[in-house]
């Protein structure tokens, strides 16, 4: 008896340390629950950061200006002049009554437009997005020639996105596929907003008496425009107002009646990556399986920015009253909300719909709008659409005052770096608060500002989080540094990481993460479904899960049934990428050929070993350029010539992207991705030290002066010691372009002999190691961060940062570049820019039982349309980040690249050499580095160090051709 009591003892303490650990993970929040509007009043912006450019600076240039109250119409066709070719005029275009002019993705379009009355006007256009590269259109406006403002000069305008099949499919083992998105365009109006969200209201822009000239500069993607109109926009009433309507007019409330919408049904939406998605946190989601792929709800952490909109239609079944309701998740900000805008039919029923907020909660949650007194919306019987937007609401106004003081913060570090340089001296006082006079001021206004926005952010959530935290962190430091400014030095790295944070967070608060499972339209008080899950519910869904880990095969992607013909392919990237490929598998592959693929997400390791015991697949995607050589060398790797259509197939590419995949007379893979070096750079601070982006080494290095002066860096992409295996290290791309440019080689005699013996080579390591001897460059540094906060301003490194910069770093758009590297002069005046590229491939295994097939796969899968179909799905699933930076020639010029940057990769991308793989290659990348740390570290001589390692290099080369039986003298 005794015992069993212990055991009670001991399972009751268990039980109650758990739910204790669960309370202390996930408190009560103190905040209302989502689905509410707050009366709290707006955070008054403080900025300063876009000085007379900015938008607020000037609507208070304008603050007295008149709002007149008219409607002045500027048809299309009606323009005044059109800068470039392309522009059409067209009638009836896509169901339009009239006249339209069809705009391409480059040039401008200008229309004089008579003003009667000087005043404020907002601005609109009914416009037809037309066919082109899937990505928003970019336009920048301008009145009399100019950009009345920063924030004009980039204004967006969606595309339609929807479901390309109206019922979701299923593949053979019962999943849901996630269905594709396809443009759904139609004609449509929209006003000239913030793209960033930062304002609630469209932009207002002065006109004065008399002809103004109105231009549109196109920057992305072809447009089809109607007419534009300058506006007054109008104030939705208030509830309270339309409240009383409602009960002078007579209207009641529709008498029990339910409409439940699914939330993955919506028929429209503003971006592709808004499909429906799978949530498995429940048991109580609709539709629901406890081991099968459900579609049963949409957003989540692809409906996060600002101005992405959801559409879905309903049938009211009556006129009437009725109220709304969601069940909704908004587990992903704590200590701050997500915001949502609600129209329906295009108009915002009442002023509070503009802001409907959802607090942090862990688990699905049913809300009404307006809580306890729920809000009742006037239909009528009928088809009706609700459109749901993500908003900034309250947010808004705090971002837009942290974004200034980080612009504010990041200037004052560099005045700062200006003097003490990135390792001041610790024991030095600098006398910083006499050299820099504004200092202490700064920092004791930012310290206010930054604290005010904390407080205001604890007062509205009713809670103090990790996202207030960063913002105490920042203002007691700027209040300290104020108080003692002799600490500013020592305290230099601090400050840098704690300014970082504040970008982090701005990032992070402006993302507004929102799931839907369904919306219900129902009368007032009728019963809604439960949302929580009961404990016998979740333990019955959590023992099923379990299970099925057990029997459910989550490895291979979509159908797996065989056709008479069929090939197995093995895929190492995540499983988005690959449910993305099966599906464009499904769609077009399979169907056109009659080929089934055995498609399966393994680890990058399993390739070798699988291969050796003969159970590897037929073709193996997105591998090392170093892979496809090496098993040719043994035999493993199919040679790609064999087949008669192969020249065809190559043309595709550049010759640089075949060449790792070259040996012995035989091609043994094809590029998938193709990346190279591109020269960034920081427009604003270049333009401050009277600087140009260098055309030729000559110019860096008149450049490195003055940027040392000030304390700033150049960078030169170098791997870090410990960022890559030093067996699988490639050669240096600094070095690389220095070589090609020089007329070097890597190898010579066919791949028997390293060619980096010759004079060109040793002048090129040289000049290469003495960027960090001489010239002190950084030997490890984050390019992305320092270039945003602007300590090097100006960089050569991967075109695929040009994502990560768009992404990471709002703030700075508009004020970076990137262009052709540094190039050398030749004696016959012209100047070499190459560089060297790195890529991907897919390859096919020499054992693959049905050759033809495999080779019908890849040269679909390399084909431009899959191409810039994948390329397409990928940023539309994940975002510009996801950017495809693809070897197909053709693909790239379709994908969603504006204009002007395509045009530079394309400059660049003539100048790029690919770098031959041979036997025992991989000790060139690797003794490349180590001979570079030798003179770096150890300061010994460039060419005794490189000499020496050569001799491994040359070596290992003859050890592998031995070993494989290939000439080696």
């Amino acid at each position: 008896m005794n015992i069993r009591k212990k055991r009670l003892a001991i399972i009751l303490l268990v039980l109650a340390v758990g739910a204790a650990s669960i309370w202390a993970f996930y408190p009560t929040s103190a905040t209302v629950g989502g689905g509410e509007v707050q009366a709290m009043a707006d955070f008054a912006a403080i900025t300063d950061s876009a000085g007379e450019e900015g938008y607020d600076s000037y609507v208070n240039q304008y603050a007295d200006a008149k709002r007149p109250d008219e409607v002045i119409r500027i048809e299309g066709e009606h323009y005044a002049e059109a800068v470039g070719g392309g522009f059409e005029i067209a009638d009836r275009l896509f169901g339009l009554e009239g006249a339209s002019v069809i705009t391409p993705e480059t040039g401008t379009i200008a229309w004089d437009v008579p003003i009667q009355d000087a005043g404020l006007y907002n601005v609109r256009i009914h416009y037809y997005p037309l066919e082109g590269k899937s990505s928003a259109i970019e336009r920048q406006f301008e009145i009399n020639g100019e950009v009345p403002f920063k924030g004009a000069d980039i204004l967006l305008f969606d595309r339609i996105w929807g479901n390309k099949l109206k019922e979701l499919q299923r593949d053979d083992r019962g999943n849901d596929l996630r269905p594709r998105q396809v443009e759904k365009p139609a004609w449509q109006t929209a006003s000239f907003i913030d793209r960033y969200g930062y304002y609630d209201e469209p932009y207002s822009f002065y006109f004065d008496n008399g002809t103004q000239r109105l231009s549109l500069t196109a920057l992305r993607e072809p447009m089809a425009i109607d007419y534009i109109e300058l506006y007054q926009q109008e104030e939705p009433k208030s509830y309270e107002q339309l409240k009383s309507e409602y009960t002078d007019g007579g209207n009641k409330p529709a008498a029990d009646r339910y409409v439940l919408i699914q939330a993955e049904d919506a028929v429209y939406k503003s971006s592709p990556t808004l499909s429906p998605v799978s949530d498995r946190s429940s048991p109580t989601v609709i539709p629901y399986d406890v081991s099968k792929i459900r579609i049963n709800s949409i957003g989540g952490l692809n409906w996060k920015l600002p101005g992405q909109w959801i559409e879905w239609e309903f049938e009211a079944p009556e006129d009437g009253l009725y109220q709304i309701a969601f069940k909704e998740k908004q587990n992903q900000l704590r200590g701050v909300y997500a915001t949502r805008s609600l129209m329906i039919d295009g108009e915002y029923p009442f002023q509070e719909m503009k802001r409907i907020r959802f607090n942090f909660q862990r688990d699905w949650q049913m809300n009404v709008l307006g809580g306890e007194e729920p809000y009742l919306f006037r239909l009528t019987k009928g088809k009706h659409r609700i459109r749901m937007t993500v908003s900034l609401g309250e947010i808004a106004p705090l971002l837009r005052t942290i974004e200034s003081s980080v612009l504010q913060l990041n200037e004052m570090y560099r005045k700062i770096l200006m003097i003490t340089s990135n390792t001041p001296d610790p024991y030095r006082d600098y006398q910083l608060e006499k050299r820099i006079p504004d200092m202490v001021t700064v920092f004791e206004e930012q310290a206010e500002t930054i604290q005010s926005v904390a407080d205001y952010l604890e007062k509205a959530t009713g809670e103090k989080s990790d996202k207030v935290a960063v913002l105490h962190s920042m203002a007691h430091q700027l209040k300290d540094m104020a108080k003692y400014p002799e600490t500013v030095a020592k305290r230099l790295n601090s400050f840098k990481i704690n300014v970082g944070g504040l970008g982090t967070w701005i990032l992070t608060v402006r993302e507004q993460p929102l799931s839907l499972d369904y919306l219900v339209i129902s009368s007032p008080g009728y019963d809604l479904p439960r949302a929580e899950a009961t404990f016998a519910e979740e333990a019955k869904h959590e023992l099923g899960a379990y299970v099925a880990s057990y029997t459910e095969d989550y490895d291979s992607i979509g159908n797996t049934s065989e056709s008479s013909r069929s090939i197995d392919v093995w895929v190492t990237t995540g499983r988005d990428q690959a449910q993305v490929l099966k599906a464009l598998i499904d769609d077009s592959f399979t169907p056109e050929t009659d080929i089934s693929v055995r498609l399966r997400l393994v680890p990058g390791n399993i390739l070798l070993p699988a291969t050796l015991a003969d159970e590897g697949p037929d073709v193996a995607m997105q591998i090392g350029e170093d892979i496809p050589v090496n098993y040719a060398m043994r035999g493993a790797a199919a040679d790609l010539t064999q087949f008669a259509d192969y020249d065809e197939v190559a043309a595709r590419f550049r010759e640089s992207g075949l060449a790792p995949y070259k040996y012995d007379d035989g091609v043994y893979a094809l590029p998938e991705q193709q990346m190279f070096p591109m020269l960034f750079y920081r427009k604003d601070i270049l333009e401050e030290l009277n600087l140009k982006p260098p055309r030729t080494w000559q110019d860096v290095y008149n450049m490195i002066s003055v940027l040392q002066k000030h304390n700033m860096e150049f960078y030169l992409p170098l791997e870090a010691t410990n960022a890559v295996p030093n067996a699988t290290l490639v050669p240096n791309a600094a070095f690389s372009m220095l070589l090609y440019q020089n007329g070097g080689e890597f190898y010579r005699e066919d791949g028997k002999r390293s060619a980096l013996d010759s004079d060109i080579s040793m002048d090129a390591f040289k000049r290469w190691t003495q960027f960090y001897t001489s010239y002190k460059f950084p030997k490890q540094a984050d390019f992305p961060n320092r270039f945003r906060t602007g300590e090097m301003p100006i960089g050569i490194a991967d075109y695929t940062t040009y994502n990560m910069l768009t992404v990471m770093a709002p703030e700075i758009k508009g004020l970076w570049d990137f262009t052709i590297v540094p190039g050398t002069e030749l004696a016959d005046g012209s100047t070499n820019h190459e560089v060297a590229s790195h890529t991907t491939a897919v390859m096919m295994l020499d054992n693959a039982e049905d050759k033809a097939s495999a080779w019908a796969f890849m040269k679909w899968w390399t084909d431009k349309d899959t191409q810039i179909a994948y390329g397409r799905e990928m940023e539309g699933l994940m975002g510009e980040a996801a950017r495809y930076p693809t070897a197909n020639i053709e693909a790239l010029e379709e994908l969603p690249w504006p204009v002007k940057d395509y045009n530079n990769l394309e400059n660049q991308w003539k100048w790029v050499r690919g770098i031959p793989q041979v036997p025992g290659g991989y000790f060139t990348g690797r003794h490349l580095d180590n001979a570079f740390r030798k003179v770096v570290n150890a300061n010994e001589n460039p060419r005794e160090a490189f000499s020496d390692y050569i001799l491994y290099m040359n070596d290992e080369i003859e050890i592998k051709r031995k070993e494989f039986n290939l000439p080696y003298e």
